[in-house]
C-alpha cells in the first residue's frame, strides 16, 4: 500500500528542510508523495520545502484541520501519515505503519520523546505509552487509511484546536487503534519558551473544556491566554 506523508506548516523554516530530507531518505518504494501544506508562512518555509524535495500546497484556509484536509485532497496514497514539522519519526516508520495495517489496525500513532534532557519532561513522555485519550496528541504523528479517513469525513473544518482529539474520538468508536511501541522525537521548544507548568496547565484546561463541549472560539482563546500568546 502506498503512503502519503502530509505535513501542515506555519513558519517552520527552521525545521522543515531537515524533516523532509529525513523522511525522503527513510521512505521506500511505497512512499507515494510528501506534501507540505502551508497556512500562510512568511519566513521562507514554502521555498525551503520545495528545495528539499516536497510538493508544496498553499491552503486557501488557515488552520491545521483545513491544511491536513487539503493535503488529503491532493494526495494519492492509500495510507495517510500526518507529521508535525517539529517531529522526527523513527527511521522505520514506513515498515512500522505497514505492519500495523497488516495486523488489523487501520490507524494509530507512536509514543514520543522530547529532544531535551530535562527530567520534568520525562513525565509527559512516559504517559504516551498509555491508551488514554488525554495521552494522545498530534505530536505523536498519526497514520490512517484513506478509507477510514473518508468514512469519518476527515478533520472538522471548524476546529481551531484539539482537531486530532476530535478525530480520534470519532474514529475509535468504529476502528481499532494502534500505539506503536517506539518513540518519535518531538521538539521541546514550547515548554522551553513558556515553562512546563504553563504548558501543562493550558493543555489540561483545554482538554477539560473540549471534553465538556466548549465552543472552539472559547477554547482557543482560553488556551492562548494561558500560554501568554
Amino acid at each position: 500500500m502506498k503512503i502519503s506523508i502530509i505535513i501542515p506548516t506555519l513558519n517552520e523554516a527552521e525545521n522543515i528542510s531537515e524533516l523532509i530530507s529525513y523522511l525522503l531518505k527513510n521512505g521506500n518504494e511505497n512512499l507515494s508523495e510528501l506534501l507540505v501544506v502551508d497556512g500562510g508562512s512568511n519566513d521562507g518555509t514554502c521555498r525551503i520545502a520545495r528545495d528539499a524535495g516536497a510538493k508544496v500546497i498553499i491552503c486557501p484556509s488557515k488552520g491545521r484541520s483545513c491544511q491536513m484536509n487539503e493535503g488529503v485532497k491532493n494526495s494519492t496514497g492509500e495510507i495517510l501519515y500526518f507529521v508535525h514539522a517539529d517531529t522526527i519519526p523513527p527511521a522505520s516508520f514506513m515498515n512500522d505503519i505497514q505492519e500495523a495495517i497488516d495486523e488489523g489496525f487501520p490507524m494509530g500513532c507512536y509514543r514520543f520523546k522530547f529532544d531535551s534532557n530535562k527530567m520534568i519532561l520525562r513525565f509527559n513522555e512516559y504517559m504516551t505509552r498509555f491508551d488514554k485519550l488525554y495521552c494522545r496528541g498530534g505530536d505523536q504523528t498519526l497514520f490512517v487509511t484513506r478509507e477510514v479517513f473518508e468514512d469519518l469525513n476527515g478533520y472538522r473544518h471548524d476546529y481551531k484546536i484539539m482537531e486530532e482529539y476530535d478525530f480520534i474520538v470519532r474514529a475509535r468508536k468504529k476502528y481499532n487503534f494502534k500505539i506503536i511501541p517506539k518513540e518519535v522525537i518531538v521538539s521541546a521548544r514550547k515548554y522551553e519558551k513558556r515553562s512546563w507548568f504553563r504548558v501543562m496547565l493550558a493543555n489540561s484546561i483545554a482538554f477539560q473544556m473540549f471534553k465538556y463541549g466548549a465552543s472552539q472560539d472559547t477554547l482557543a482563546k482560553t488556551y492562548q491566554r494561558i500560554l501568554g500568546n
